[in-house]
């Protein structure tokens, strides 16, 4: 499983022109699952985004985690995470779940989120989304699990 992980002062996603999730200051997680993901890695994943301290404190450390800002989630499923393009220039997408298995484990990943007190917004799944951030920073982390 794959997490990128975005600061945000503000994020909003989009399909056919309408607005499906959007949040004030928090997260824009970007999540990529892989054929051998399971819920275990789901709930692993949204533990750790949980308690990333990349917001700052009054002394201008990175300190301060997701709910110590009172911070927002807009996760969006994104397949793309698992390009491979060591061979040649077109990207190949092997290792990426199956849609019906990625997008179970998507949601159990929210689901996963909400346990710990958040309500992710969240983009439609296979969509076409539009993404529209405004990144504070930028601050973006990248984790596998």
């Amino acid at each position: 499983m794959k997490a990128i992980v975005q600061r945000v002062l503000r994020a909003s996603v989009s399909v056919d022109g309408k607005t499906v999730g959007k949040i004030e200051k928090g997260f824009t997680v970007l999540v990529g699952i892989g054929k051998g993901d399971g819920i275990e890695k789901c709930r692993a994943m949204a533990e750790k985004i949980s308690k990333l301290r990349i917001f700052s404190d009054e002394n201008g450390k990175t300190n301060l985690s997701l709910k110590d800002v009172n911070g927002k989630i807009l996760a969006i499923s994104q397949f793309t995470l698992f390009a491979d393009c060591s061979h040649g220039n077109r990207p190949n997408f092997l290792e990426a779940a199956p849609p019906d298995m990625a997008n179970e484990l998507y949601e159990s990943f929210c689901e996963s989120l909400s346990k710990l007190g958040f309500s992710p917004e969240k983009g439609v799944f296979g969509g076409d989304m539009k993404i529209d951030m405004l990144c504070d920073g930028p601050f973006t982390v990248s984790l596998e699990i």
